[in-house]
């Protein structure tokens, strides 16, 4: 019992990001000068002997003659003359040496510091592009300037790690005006979604006027977009939002913070399915069926799921449409249309699925969402799913990663459907990865897949970078020694598939970039949370955006 109650003391503790970074100073360089001795030349000694004068001069000449030869003998066999003048010639050598080693230290030291400078301005150049690809599509030749620009800087830092190789210098460069490690000149900058320039709608519900949510096409990430277009048209038509019930839809209450979203309205705006039914007295009766869509069935609901709804007690009219709409050709809508079509005075109403709805998509796509809230997401991860995913990026990651969804079951026949595909091979996929993460600098990427371990193995032995192996990390079976995941074991949430999804979009919404599979619904509620947590980066992008598989199999 203590145990428990420590636990969840803790559980209530936010988890404090250390950001603080100690800068080592930077050593001065040293300037070595040779001094030359201009004095230093041979002089003669002076000889002076008392006993010397008192001879005649004759004598002294005789003696001098006779001492002489004796003293150059002396020397001749005791000298060496060789080894003398080497060491003269080496010193000389050693300081012409000495004077070029130095002059081609100082210009490889010019040249990095010119590289770091090169480096700055490109980077520069490549957030400004990025910027600009963000806001405009961007063309073929814009991409390939990018493409350009990328290899440039890759060109860039391996020539400064060449130079560097030959100094015993470490990072002293880094502290200079070129400094790329420096935050303002960081290649992949958060994005400025600037959230107090959205446009909203306010939702305020008319008492007892609900919208029944109905969603059926795809998985997980599917039902929340419908969920979150749902939640769009309850603000359109004043209505509650009555939240499907896990018996013919997903537990949703086991991923999504439901309190969480009436919070921020600071109203009821959603009800569970429990209490909605527990208000009607069990006699859920749905007053009239508008189908947003005609085809290929109205309202996009099939004959399974009309059992289930009746099987729940839940009572409905005839479903019918208000316009010709097809899901596989879906028309731009405004509010005034879907106002005129959908308002009703009745209790009790539902539009079937509305994924494929495409309704003010600027406004319902825009960062935070398009209903005004005081939070930064309406539709988000439970608390539970949020701290775990957390205690996980603490425990392995850290700060600075990426995170990957690597789409792979099923997904080489979706993509191959697509024109280009968007199915790419393992080698060519594993390129992609290191060049992205040589530009964010990141050191571990986060790998989010339902791919085979046999491709999970061969990326991992492909995505290398400086002569490393960059790793990938996934998510490890549950361990009782490691206590990350501790929070799910005790709500009894843990080795739940919806669970873990959610657990897996909460940790790559929070990574440094992100690198995501297009087409996958997936991948775009994590750039949804993304957008509006204020975590997505510039570098953020789909795996080898820009580019073709390098090969693509044949049609069935």
């Amino acid at each position: 019992m203590d145990r428990d109650s420590s636990d969840d003391e803790e559980d209530r503790r936010h988890l404090i990001h250390q950001n603080e970074t100690i800068i080592p100073k930077s050593p001065h360089r040293s300037t070595f000068q040779i001094d030359e001795d201009e004095h230093n030349h041979f002089k003669s000694p002076r000889h002076s002997s008392s006993f010397a004068n008192n001879f005649p001069n004759f004598n002294k000449r005789y003696l001098f003659a006779i001492t002489l030869p004796l003293i150059i003998i002396f020397i001749y066999f005791t000298a060496d003359f060789k080894s003398l003048f080497r060491t003269n010639l080496s010193s000389d050598y050693d300081q012409h040496s000495a004077a070029a080693s130095s002059l081609m230290r100082e210009s490889e030291l010019r040249a990095l510091y010119l590289l770091k400078h090169q480096q700055s301005r490109l980077l520069d150049l490549w957030n400004r592009t990025s910027v600009n690809s963000n806001s405009t599509d961007s063309s073929n030749s814009f991409q390939d300037l990018r493409s350009a620009l990328i290899d440039q800087i890759s060109l860039n830092n391996k020539i400064q790690q060449a130079l560097l190789s030959s100094h015993q210098l470490g990072n002293w460069l880094d502290s200079g005006e070129g400094n790329v490690t420096n935050p303002s000149l960081a290649a992949c900058q958060k994005v400025d979604q600037k959230l107090s320039d959205r446009r909203t709608i306010d939702w305020n519900p008319r008492k007892d006027k609900y919208l029944f949510a109905i969603c059926t096409s795809g998985q997980m990430s599917n039902h929340l977009i419908c969920l979150e277009k749902h939640m769009f048209f309850a603000a359109v038509l004043n209505r509650v939002l009555v939240i499907p019930s896990a018996k013919v839809d997903y537990e949703f209450s086991r991923v999504l913070d439901i309190d969480h979203m009436n919070e921020c309205l600071g109203r009821e705006v959603v009800v569970t399915f429990e209490e909605f039914a527990e208000r009607k007295k069990n006699h859920v009766h749905i007053d009239k069926v508008l189908c947003y869509f005609s085809l290929p069935q109205p309202c996009y609901v099939d004959d399974e799921h009309v059992k289930k709804l009746k099987a729940l007690g839940v009572s409905l009219g005839e479903l019918k449409t208000v316009w010709t709409e097809d899901v596989k050709k879906p028309t731009d809508r405004t509010v005034q249309a879907v106002t005129e079509k959908f308002s009703s005075n009745d209790d009790v109403l539902a539009i079937g699925d509305v994924f494929f709805a495409d309704v003010e998509k600027e406004w319902v796509m825009q960062p935070g969402g398009p209903i005004a809230h005081k939070c930064k997401t309406l539709i988000e991860p439970s608390r539970v799913i949020l701290l775990t995913a957390q205690r996980f990026i603490q425990t392995f990651l850290g700060e600075n990663f990426v995170a990957l969804h690597f789409r792979r079951h099923g997904f080489l026949k979706f993509c191959n459907a697509k024109n280009p595909s968007c199915f790419f091979p393992i080698p060519q996929a594993a390129e992609c990865i290191t060049r992205l993460v040589e530009r964010a600098n990141m050191p571990v990427i986060y790998l989010s897949t339902d791919a085979a371990e046999s491709e999970t193995g061969l990326l991992q032995s492909l995505v290398m970078l400086n002569g490393k192996t960059v790793p990938l990390i996934t998510r490890p079976a549950r361990n009782s020694a490691e206590k990350w995941d501790a929070l799910l074991y005790r709500k009894k949430l843990d080795g739940d598939p919806q669970v873990e999804a959610m657990l897996d979009k909460t940790i790559s919404a929070l990574s440094g970039v992100f690198i995501g599979a297009p087409g996958s619904t997936f991948t775009e509620d994590i750039l949804r949370l993304r957008r509006g947590w204020g975590t997505a980066s510039i570098c953020d992008e789909y795996l080898c955006q820009g580019e073709v598989p390098n090969f693509i199999a044949g049609d069935e």
